[in-house]
């Protein structure tokens, strides 16, 4: 079995950044920070990531039996365009997204 180590390179960094910030290394932070043994905390939070990915890489080769992977990649960044124009439209417009006390 040969390995793309360009892939490996260039799924490390996608994954490494979109992680940045995220609310699983910011759940890691809390736990660690009142943690007196960050070691567990550190092995609980590599084995859930491992796993989550596992789960993402399974499911993405079993979808690609039933959708094209061009089909499947256009769905995916469909996806994140949702997300980025929800992302906008909560920030350009705040009073349509909140709900006040008054309105309950």
């Amino acid at each position: 079995m040969e390995i793309d180590w360009q892939l490996v390179g260039v799924t490390f960094a996608t994954v490494f950044i979109a992680e940045i910030g995220d609310k699983s290394q910011l759940a890691a932070i809390a736990i660690g920070g009142s943690s007196r043994h960050p070691k567990a905390v550190f092995f609980g939070s590599v084995a859930a990531l491992l796993l989550a990915s596992a789960i993402g890489v399974l499911a993405g080769g079993s979808i690609t039996v039933l959708l094209p992977p061009r089909i499947l990649k256009g769905l995916a960044a469909f996806g994140f365009l949702i997300m980025a124009g929800r992302l906008l439209w909560s920030n350009f417009m705040p009073e349509a997204t909140s709900t006040t006390a008054i309105e309950e």
